[in-house]
């Protein structure tokens, strides 16, 4: 369990405070700021915490959709779509490191242990998420 500081768990409270008043409507970055008079840094720190704790407490996790900001999402549906397009970009920029640092890399350094294993790690972890990011038949 990673040390928890007593601001980012205010911040938190805060933070699920002004979701819940909303709800089940959600809230912008910039509306949450405003609401809980925190600073952005603040606000991603409160929102972290907040999802540390709700997968601690077994309460529904904390999104972000464009249609309606951070919110609580009870809905299977809307968590697969975001889980998805989460897979989605995550592989994408495991596509570029593998593309745009590590075949150069091994292009420079064709001998290199490292590059090698490193490429080999990040083709496995690659095709996991391609698989994963794929709706299931």
């Amino acid at each position: 369990m990673r040390k928890r500081s007593p601001a980012a768990e205010r911040h938190a409270d805060l933070v699920r405070t002004a979701l819940f008043e909303v709800a089940p409507a959600g809230m912008t970055l910039t509306r949450l700021m405003a609401s809980c008079e925190l600073s952005r840094w603040q606000a991603r720190q409160g929102l972290a915490m907040l999802r540390d704790l709700c997968a601690e407490r077994s309460w529904p996790p904390v999104i972000y959709s464009r249609d309606l900001g951070y919110h609580f999402c009870a809905s299977e549906d809307e968590l697969e779509e975001w889980e998805r397009a989460w897979l989605s970009e995550k592989l994408t920029q495991f596509r570029r490191m593998l593309t745009g640092t590590i075949a150069p890399h091994l292009a420079l350094f064709p001998k290199s242990v490292w590059a090698g294993y490193l490429s080999d790690q990040m083709k496995a972890i690659e095709s996991n998420l391609a698989l994963a990011a794929r709706p299931p038949r």
